[in-house]
């Protein structure tokens, strides 16, 4: 459970929700057809030493019968590696990655040349992803500037410290984040984002629709992963804050952002993929995301 300025590592609380999606973006490059490359992902894996990742990986048949989190994990990583190719190619120089975990994108990606990648996230976290990274000779594509601080601290001023320069434009993003942030840390994060957003600055926030309820979330996982949890021992909805906060779509709207909404359904069609027949729990579950773009 969560507690008040909890930390972590990348294999324990928040730390191993980020191992997870790891390994789901390992499992959708290992695939016939994949969507996106992460060649970084399955090092991250390995490198932890974490059993049931490795397990995964090593027997993704486990994965059969539930093929909903890591299908999704899928199409968010190609909807958030889109935006920024689309951002870079509009002409925006500047990307800052919150909560980065283990997103190897400042690597994996095109980047045109003069691009900074800013990566917040907790200290431990970021020490392991370097150290691999380090270790296994990879090479970054653009100016990679990591930045270790808390979100729920002042990660602005840690951010302006690396480099950040608040009147360039910026795509932004917030993948796999609001849940795990308490509703008044959302909202300033939020905030932060529009003071220091200028024009032709750009946002993509994985969100979800307003009401979710969290604790029926958990007990649809019980109920359909009882055979083989995703992430394990650990329960991603025991991490998840529910307390009150603004809806990301309406605050960005009004607040002169030009704002588009996504379901995982719509990904899907967009990207020539078929979603599977869902008993009706499943497919609400699959229904809450909303992957949303904003434009300033």
């Amino acid at each position: 459970m969560r507690t008040e300025g909890d930390v972590w590592d990348i294999v324990s609380s928040v730390g191993l929700t980020a191992l997870g999606v790891a390994t789901f973006r390992a499992l959708e490059t290992s695939a016939p057809d994949p969507l996106i490359r992460d060649d970084y992902a399955p090092l991250f894996v390995a490198a932890s030493g974490h059993r049931h990742f490795n397990g995964l990986l090593a027997d993704p048949s486990q994965l059969d019968d539930i093929p909903l989190v890591p299908g999704f994990m899928g199409f968010r990583t190609k909807f958030f590696d889109d935006f920024f190719s689309s951002a870079a190619a509009r002409g925006v120089r500047q990307a800052v990655i919150v909560a980065a975990g283990l997103d190897a994108r400042a690597y994996r990606l095109d980047w045109p040349a003069g691009t900074t990648v800013f990566e917040i996230d907790q200290p431990k976290v970021l020490e392991f992803k370097e150290k691999v990274l380090t270790e296994n000779g990879a090479r970054p594509k653009a100016d990679r500037r990591p930045v270790a601080v808390d979100l729920r601290e002042d990660w602005p001023a840690a951010l302006r410290s690396a480099g950040f320069e608040p009147g360039e434009p910026t795509a932004w993003s917030a993948e796999g984040l609001l849940p795990y942030l308490p509703g008044a840390a959302q909202d300033k994060l939020f905030e932060h984002i529009d003071a220091w957003s200028a024009p032709g600055s750009e946002l993509a926030v994985e969100s979800f629709v307003a009401g979710t309820d969290v604790k029926r979330f958990a007990n649809i996982e019980k109920k359909y992963f009882d055979r083989c949890n995703p992430f394990g021992d650990i329960d991603p909805a025991e991490l998840f804050y529910d307390d009150e906060r603004a809806d990301p779509a309406r605050w960005l709207a009004g607040h002169g952002w030009s704002v588009r909404s996504e379901s995982p359904s719509e990904l899907a069609a967009s990207y020539g993929r078929s979603v599977p027949d869902l008993p009706e729990e499943l497919d609400e579950l699959w229904r809450q995301p909303r992957l949303l773009t904003a434009e300033r």
